[in-house]
């Protein structure tokens, strides 16, 4: 990407955040403050080709707006710098936090959610009161929303909180966003968890997903999963920020869980030594209730910055159903998912020789009844892109639930396994939403090193996939990168090739400092891209059948698998 396409994409974000027409001195002043040292003509000249591309039109003299094309490039044009802007973005909100918790006044972080049924309004306004947000102060405002009568719900987001730390002197790091399991309303441990810098995608936009929170039932019995956020901070400023957090409840800003103690792990997240581990609610929390019972609900996290006095509270204090963190109890340390990895990725032993040996196989789970038409998706799916398919499948048991059935299907790692088998260090590095088109790129990419999930089934559960194609006839496939150390190249094509004309889905060799897909691997590094053995699972779940995702389930001999 060079960098008059940086400086576009920059434009291009600038304009999407405005709410009217844009001039070029404000563009180029903005420019300015984001490390871009371009003049008004030059601005004028980006613009003129901004215009050509239909990615932004001209508004009379006011200036310039983004167009849908504009902002369908910034999703899908420079994903590896998303990864960085996703944190950067937060970053900016925070320095951007006027509000002071002692006099009551100034900006405050919010999410924007769109509404468009007042039964799900009155949900979200309930779930409000139980205290498991946030805040709850809110702003409603009634309005067309694709032009349906509809409710856009401003809500105070838990970087709020980082925005007073830092205005009062105190530095704090976003590490992760992720829901947290709670047992008799007692918050227990992080089930889940991404990396704030590790990901194109906001951690917590990615587990807001149907089935992957339950907040509804942590209101109605104390038992489910709640969304939240993990920071640290310098463990010498504890107490100044004990005694803000205090007035920032006095202020009704009360979304702290649990804060801990210098060095120590909390909720099953490690803290290194001398930094303090705080956990904070998710301000969307509410919002993952209407979402639950099936209400259409557009969550925004982060939007933009709202006067704290235009936002109004639900109920006068929201005291929280939440029970306190026992600081005492210990809980195991969540794992990520590359360390879950690499001992199955150990037992690859795949001889290309002999088509025999062990590979790493994804077992998703269907009803019984469920399995002919399963197979003939799978089936179709190959037939209709065998190149990013691979064909092989196998049925097991479900010894848990005998009205289930496993379908196995070949796992992206096991190629990164087979080339440590024949000596070369090859590491996953990210798990990608690929877009396939005459200039094929990712649109979405988390890191395995950065989320105790995989990926891939965030895509799915997201409904981002679109194996089969969706109504624009655009095509979203699951693929991985990994990248392996440059002296190694001419010995990994050769296997990598091989293994292509197995049917193992190897889309894409990349050279030297190459871009995939547009997607970055590490200097002295090339990237190879493989398509997803949840393709097919993904594909399955597009045609309304319930499947049961679960990925990198065990190691399994090829050879003893069947193929289409």
């Amino acid at each position: 990407m060079s960098e008059s396409e940086n400086r576009m994409i920059e434009i291009l974000r600038i304009l999407d955040q405005q709410e009217k027409p844009t001039g070029s001195k404000v563009i180029a002043n903005e420019l300015n403050n984001r490390g871009f040292n371009l003049g008004e003509r030059a601005v004028r000249y980006h613009m003129k080709i901004l215009d050509e591309k239909g990615y932004t039109k001209k508004i009379g003299y006011s200036g310039r707006e983004i167009t849908d094309l504009g902002r369908s490039r910034i999703e899908k044009g420079l994903v590896y710098d998303e990864i960085d802007f996703t944190y950067s973005k937060f970053e900016n909100y925070i320095y951007q936090t006027t509000f002071n918790p002692y006099t009551k006044t100034g900006n405050v972080i919010v999410n924007k959610s769109n509404v468009l049924d007042k039964e799900a309004l009155d949900i979200i306004k309930k779930a409000f009161e139980t205290g498991i947000a946030v805040s709850p102060r809110i702003q409603i405002n009634k309005e067309k929303i694709g032009g349906v009568e509809g409710y856009t719900v401003e809500s105070i987001c838990g970087t709020t909180i980082d925005g007073v730390f830092l205005k009062n002197g105190i530095a704090t790091q976003p590490q992760y966003g992720g829901i947290i399991e709670v047992k008799n309303y007692e918050p227990r441990r992080f089930k889940e968890l991404i990396s704030y810098k590790k990901t194109s995608i906001t951690p917590l936009d990615a587990f807001i997903a149907k089935n992957m929170t339950s907040v509804l039932n942590v209101i109605d019995n104390g038992n489910g999963t709640i969304p939240a956020n993990f920071r640290i901070i310098p463990g010498k400023v504890g107490n100044r920020a004990k005694k803000l957090i205090e007035k920032l409840n006095q202020a009704n800003i009360n979304g702290i869980i649990a804060i801990g103690k210098k060095g120590e792990n909390i909720l099953g997240v490690p803290v290194p030594e001398d930094f303090i581990g705080i956990v904070i609610a998710g301000g969307i929390t509410p919002f993952c209730v209407a979402k639950e019972l099936d209400y259409d609900v557009n969550i925004k996290l982060g939007e933009e910055l709202e006067d704290y006095t235009n936002l109004k509270p639900v109920t006068k204090k929201a005291n929280s159903i939440l029970r306190s963190v026992n600081p005492h109890k210990q809980y195991n340390k969540i794992p990520f998912f590359l360390s879950k990895s690499w001992n199955l990725i150990e037992e690859v032993d795949y001889d290309m020789e002999t088509g025999e040996g062990n590979i790493i196989a994804d077992i998703s789970y269907v009803n019984k009844e469920d399995l002919d038409d399963s197979l003939k998706v799978i089936k179709n799916t190959y037939k209709d892109c065998p190149e990013y398919i691979t064909p092989y499948y196998k049925i097991v048991e479900d010894n848990k639930n005998h009205d289930r059935v496993g379908i196995a299907t070949v796992c992206s790692l096991s190629i990164d396994g087979i080339l440590i088998k024949n000596g070369i260090m090859c590491k996953p590095k990210y798990g990608g939403l690929l877009e396939v088109n005459d200039k094929s790129s990712f649109i979405e990419l988390i890191s395995y090193n950065g989320s105790s999930i995989d990926p891939h089934k965030i895509f799915i559960l997201k409904d981002l996939t679109a194996i089969n194609k969706d109504e624009t006839g655009a095509k979203r496939l699951l693929a991985s990168i990994k990248e392996i150390p440059n002296i190694a190249q001419y010995q990994s094509n050769e296997i990598l090739k091989e293994l292509s004309k197995k049917d193992l889905s190897v889309l894409k060799i990349g050279k030297p400092r190459e871009m995939v897909y547009n997607a970055q691997v590490n200097n002295y590094k090339f990237g190879v891209v493989a398509g997803s053995g949840l393709n097919t699972i993904a594909a399955i779940r597009e045609k309304g059948i319930d499947i049961d995702i679960k990925a990198m389930e065990t190691s399994m001999p090829l050879n003893e698998m069947d193929r289409f």
